[in-house]
């Protein structure tokens, strides 16, 4: 089945779900919501798949963009988790997302503030992460191990390192995928292509075991949507859908820094924290030429906000930690944007910071299953273990090997093909070059981040893109910066009214 998203089908995707009773419905399309559609779809289950608002909206857009093995898992003695990350970091990398996920390295500087015990406890629990690595089955070609590097080396990697003091640094490696939005509208995808229905703009305002109560947000109309199981998986708005599930979130604030304002980086960074045990501000740069800098770990109080604010104090305070390390400290007008995500962790008292990442299946009295905590990496695995809970007597999940629209046939990650641009190679894959057709003869419009027109086109004809904000705060990203939202806003404009007709 074909695996595009767009106005048309959505209507005849939801005209469709009014009218029969589904397998499964599945509330939210995050990384994990939508993980439950495909898994749930490729084992022949009948699927409708919904959200309010657009694929990503919630948390999945907001996140570090870290495919990872777990090393704070390890140093919190959580074995069993940081082993689940390490698994399905080599899913995606090896098999499922090839052409998403891939290495990045990362440098801990041996700074005065970090002791010889500490960088010891560190180096081991980077070579404990590399045996895990080894026994998941990830090549070291593909996830390279750690090593010391001296302080030459160092400067090198992050020149922008404060050379008084430097006793070298610590290298690892973990997985990065190239924009975690783009990570979700592929599984979404690869679910449709697989016959799911992918409504968004479909709100839910009751569950029941039998169905959902859910209203059209585009006209209005409310209506019943009717399945033989359920599954809540709207992150940290579960808990108002299902009120026995206490979801207790947490605040991530990242920072995204104006170009050049580290100077040329051949490394992330991890930066200790002070009097923290395992925890780190993470520099982040990114394919886009970006470089984000997070994050913080506070309880989120009252309700829970549609898009959540990155507050002053957060911004501080990771300009501080980072500053530590550097030989000029940044200001914060070296800041082009912020954001925050919100972990939609299971309520267990104590610090937010100190809360397991591990997920958790639950079922309700009325038979709604709703999967909450985990995190971006270990999406497939918490859809599955959802899946298994509401029909247990289903075929076995297939989605460990099963590759993700655009990725590579044949299971090998090539270059960019002839005459196509290496950056729509690596953010579409094997589509790179049909979305480089679709713009072949136009004239550069000037898109911030090097953002083609035939991008935005390709966002509404093949990616669901329904308005600006999906195009330019999901499907590209070039509204995490406000300045290059408001360059680009006039053409994502044209666009939608030229592809869209209206």
């Amino acid at each position: 089945m074909n695996s595009s998203l767009n106005a048309a089908r959505r209507a005849r995707d939801l005209g469709e779900a009014r009218e029969s009773v589904a397998d499964l419905l599945v509330v939210g399309l995050g990384a994990t919501g939508a993980g439950v559609a495909l898994d749930a779809a490729s084992r022949g289950l009948s699927v409708v798949a919904i959200d309010a608002h657009d694929l990503a909206f919630g948390t999945s857009r907001w996140s570090s963009k870290l495919i990872h093995g777990g090393l704070r898992y390890l140093a919190k003695g959580q074995v069993g988790v940081a082993w689940e990350s390490a698994v399905e970091r080599d899913a995606l990398m090896c098999r499922t997302a090839p052409h998403l996920v891939r290495a990045q390295p990362y440098l801990m500087p041996l700074t005065p503030e970090v002791s010889a015990a500490q960088a010891t406890v560190t180096m081991t629990g980077y070579r404990l992460g590399d045996v895990l690595r080894a026994a998941a089955g990830t090549p070291r070609r593909t996830l390279p191990g750690p090593s010391r590097v001296d302080a030459s080396r160092a400067v090198e990697l992050v020149p922008a390192l404060r050379e008084a003091g430097l006793r070298g640094g610590l290298v690892s490696f973990d997985g990065r995928v190239v924009d975690d939005a783009r990570l979700v509208v592929a599984i979404a995808r690869t679910a449709a292509a697989h016959g799911a229905r992918i409504v968004t703009r479909c709100r839910a305002l009751e569950l029941s075991g039998s169905g959902v109560q859910a209203r059209d947000e585009l006209t209005g109309e409310t209506f019943t949507l009717r399945a033989r199981k359920v599954v809540n998986a709207a992150g940290v708005w579960a808990g108002g859908l299902s009120p026995a599930v206490r979801v207790r979130p947490s605040r991530g604030t990242h920072l995204v820094l104006r170009e050049g304002a580290l100077g040329p980086l051949r490394a992330g960074m991890h930066v200790p924290i002070p009097g923290e045990t395992a925890r780190f501000v993470l520099v982040l740069p990114q394919a886009d030429g970006r470089v984000l800098v997070g994050l913080t770990d506070e309880p989120l109080d009252g309700p829970v906000p549609d898009v959540p604010e990155a507050p002053e104090a957060d911004v501080v305070f990771l300009l501080d930690v980072l500053g530590s390390v550097l030989r000029t400290p940044l200001v914060p007008a070296d800041v082009a944007g912020a954001y925050a995500g919100l972990r939609p962790l299971l309520d267990g008292g104590g610090r937010t910071a100190d809360l397991s990442r591990r997920h958790a299946v639950l079922t309700g009295p009325d038979g709604v299953v709703t999967i909450v905590g985990g995190k971006l990496t270990t999406y497939r695995r918490m859809a599955r273990d959802a899946v298994d809970a509401a029909f247990p007597e289903a075929p076995p999940s297939r989605t460990e090997r099963l590759l993700l629209v655009g990725g590579p046939v044949g299971g090998a990650v090539g270059g960019a093909a002839a005459g196509v641009p290496r950056r729509l190679s690596e953010r579409y894959g094997s589509e790179a070059a049909a979305v480089h057709r679709l713009g072949e003869g136009r004239p550069d419009e000037g898109l911030p981040l090097g953002v083609t027109v035939a991008e935005l086109e390709w966002g509404v004809r093949h990616e669901g893109a329904l308005d600006t904000a999906d195009l330019l705060d999901r499907r590209t990203r070039i509204g995490l910066v406000p300045e290059d939202r408001a360059t680009a806003l006039p053409i994502a404009e044209r666009v939608i009214r030229d592809v869209c007709g209206g």
